[in-house]
């Protein structure tokens, strides 16, 4: 894997609490990286670490394979949970402000701005102060702020916070095409269907410590376990001799899902030596079957799990 940042073995201390303990990650090049856990689980000290913000007590991170340095902070775009603009300040003199602070020159800052309030269609609000725009509308100058200067590192924490529907699906579109065009992004949130729509890889911390690391369908592979969602039409009056012959066969639990005809609707685990198609032979002898779908975790599911297990 080539990877763009690399976290070694990270910890840091603040008085006798343990914010990170030990931890790892490694963000591969032009990936979208889940950075989860719980409130509190360390994420977002780990994010101002790499943010030079606060430095580690142990470990070291490298961005593009040397070590983090203050020159680094032009090739880091980062987009915080708490926004940082200035209120009372003009939008358009801000952006070009802290664009400057970022490396550009005024001219190049000019350009790039101009690029993103014509495809934002927010140009309107140039000589308008922060204080005078919406939240969401705060939101969108500042992701502009995060990526005009073209990072090589992006990091969002809960880049949708404050966005409609429609501007949240916006913003994402917008991530998105960073990735496709190379850049390198951090995204942590606690929206697991972002997660799931949206990211290549993820870790996930808990207390401190990093419980979970990898490709998010690797991940999905170790966590299944054999279970199907079936769906077989039949008589009402025949449902409780299926059931009890499949329970003999099988871990048999009941399914919820919406269905045109009278099914027997269950959720069928078979086990690591039955295969997919001694099930669907069982179930053919009761009748028509409307419905058979492997039941894969979602991040939800394997987030909620992981932080049970590790308690």
């Amino acid at each position: 894997m080539n990877a763009l940042l690399v976290a070694d073995s990270v910890s840091k201390k603040f008085g006798n609490f343990t914010a990170l303990n030990g931890v790892s990650i490694a963000v591969p090049k032009g990936s979208i990286f889940g950075l989860l856990g719980p409130n509190g689980a360390g994420k977002t000290t780990l994010i101002r670490i790499i943010n030079q913000i606060t430095m580690p007590d142990t470990g070291s991170v490298l961005l593009d394979g040397q070590p983090l340095e203050q020159h680094h902070i032009s090739d880091i775009g980062y987009m915080p949970e708490e926004r940082g603009l200035y209120k009372s300040m003009k939008v358009g003199e801000q952006v070009l402000y802290l664009a400057q602070l970022k490396g550009l020159s005024k001219e190049n800052a000019n350009k790039r701005a101009k690029y993103w309030f014509e495809k934002l269609d927010i140009g309107a609000w140039w000589n308008k102060k922060i204080q005078e725009l919406s939240k969401g509308q705060a939101q969108k100058i500042q992701f502009v702020v995060t990526v005009m200067h073209n990072p090589k590192l992006l990091i969002f924490d809960e880049p949708f916070s404050g966005f409609d529907p429609i501007n949240a699906n916006l913003i994402k579109d917008e991530i998105l095409q960073l990735r496709d065009e190379g850049a390198t992004i951090i995204f942590s949130t606690h929206r697991m269907e972002s997660v799931e729509e949206m990211c290549d890889h993820i870790a996930l911390i808990h207390k401190s410590n990093k419980v979970l690391d990898g490709e998010i369908t690797t991940i999905k592979r170790e966590y299944k376990n054999n279970t199907f969602e079936v769906g077989v039409e039949m008589e009402e009056a025949a449902f409780a001799k299926a059931r009890t012959h499949l329970s003999q066969k099988f871990n048999i639990s009941p399914a919820h899902f919406k269905s045109l005809s009278t099914d027997l609707k269950l959720k069928i685990e078979i086990g690591d030596k039955a295969q997919p198609n001694d099930l669907f032979a069982e179930l053919r002898q009761f009748g028509q079957i409307n419905h058979f779908v492997e039941v894969i975790p979602s991040v939800n599911d394997i987030f909620i799990q992981t932080v049970n297990k590790n308690v």
